[in-house]
Formats: C-alpha cells, sequence, structure tokens
C-alpha cells in the first residue's frame, strides 16, 4: 500500500484516539519499554537462504481505567497528564511510539520518529501511519476544548498526501488546530511535517461529534 494512496473509507465512530492506558495495570501485562530496530543492514532475499529477519516487541496498560479517570478531567488537563506522564500513553502511542510534545485549548501536537518497520511493501512507511498522526493530533485537539465529564469520537478524517515518509525523514512533528468547537460538533485541521525543514508530508481535516 503507498503512502501516497487515498485513506480507507471512514470506519464508524470509534473511542477517541488518544484515550489513555490504565495506571494500575496488572502483572501479567505491565509495560515494557519498545526495544530498538536492529541495525543489521537490509539485503535483498538470496536464493541460497532466508531474507535478515527483525523483531520488535513492546507493552501496554489496560486502558479502561485511566479513560474513566479522564472523563474526570477538564480535556486540557487530561492531554497535559499525559503529555507529562502522570497518566500513562494510550495503546497506540505503545505501538507506534509516538508522544504529545505540546498541548494548549484547541492545539495538541505529537512527535514521532519513522522506523523502518513501519515500512509497506514498497519501502517507505505505510500511509495508514501518517493517518493516525494526524487522527490523534485533530482528535486531541478538539478534547482539548472540553470540559470534565463531556466526551467526543471522530466521524470523519479527509487526509491528502504530499510526499512520502521515511527512516530518513527524521523527527516527524503533527500539529492539530480545532476550527470550529460547537456544543455538538466539532472541526479541526491537522499537518504532518519534518521537524528539521518543516517539509509538508501530508495534511487533513476530521470532524466530531460531541458527547454530552
Amino acid at each position: 500500500m503507498s503512502a501516497a494512496e487515498a485513506p480507507s473509507p471512514a470506519a464508524p465512530p470509534v473511542a477517541p484516539a488518544c484515550e489513555v492506558a490504565s495506571a494500575a495495570p496488572d502483572a501479567s501485562r505491565a509495560p515494557v519499554s519498545s526495544a530498538p530496530v536492529s541495525s543489521a543492514p537490509v539485503s535483498a532475499p538470496d536464493a541460497s537462504g532466508p531474507d535478515a529477519s527483525r523483531t520488535r516487541t513492546f507493552g501496554w496498560s489496560d486502558p479502561a481505567a485511566v479513560a474513566a479517570q479522564g472523563l474526570r478531567l477538564a480535556g486540557i488537563d487530561y492531554i497535559r497528564a499525559i503529555q507529562t506522564g502522570a497518566l500513562p500513553p494510550p495503546p497506540i502511542a505503545q505501538l507506534l511510539a509516538f508522544e504529545i510534545v505540546e498541548a494548549e485549548p484547541g492545539r495538541a501536537v505529537f512527535a514521532m520518529q519513522p522506523q523502518e518497520w513501519m515500512y509497506n511493501p514498497i519501502g517507505m512507511v505505510h500511509g495508514g501511519v501518517a493517518a493516525t498522526l494526524l487522527d490523534s493530533c485533530m482528535g486531541c485537539a478538539v478534547h482539548t476544548t472540553l470540559p470534565a465529564g463531556v466526551g467526543y469520537t471522530t466521524t470523519d478524517v479527509q487526509v491528502r498526501y504530499v510526499r512520502a515518509m521515511s527512516h530518513a525523514s527524521g523527527r516527524v512533528l503533527a500539529e492539530g488546530r480545532v476550527v470550529h468547537a460547537g456544543r455538538r460538533t466539532a472541526t479541526a485541521e491537522g499537518r504532518l511535517f519534518v521537524q528539521a525543514d518543516e517539509k509538508l508530508i501530508a495534511h487533513a481535516s476530521t470532524g466530531c461529534a460531541i458527547l454530552r
């Protein structure tokens, strides 16, 4: 699947991408650090043996308890608690190794280092990774505007891909900004770009339903 392809049709509303993991995981699922990608050189398949292989592991906590805690916090406080580590990151953030680096009312910024294990069959980071980052930063930007006890869910996302992303791209940032914050609906826009030179990778827009 090409990183420049259009996103899949929007799925039915699901839980927000920035929901977090439990602060008190059970011992059977204790979080562990993501293992770094192997530094072994890439080689083409050889008829005399298998291709060089890599492995990666990650851990996460049960997200239900902290999601419940989050409903008792104003949205901006919830997002900042994840940013500072007062609350653990969500499983999706553990999986893709991205983090919140900035949060203010109506705005959220995520950071990620593209890695080889994110590649699609044509040798670049899968377009779904960019879409996930954009969905996350836009959804969390909306979340920062909500009072305690009020939730949201994404209703649609549109992503436009501008250029490919690879492990050589360096650290990337995804910035989401609220365009409209209403009582029942909200909209936001997002940009994904290379941190070093601000080259645009993709941009997007989203709609959210506010759950009161």
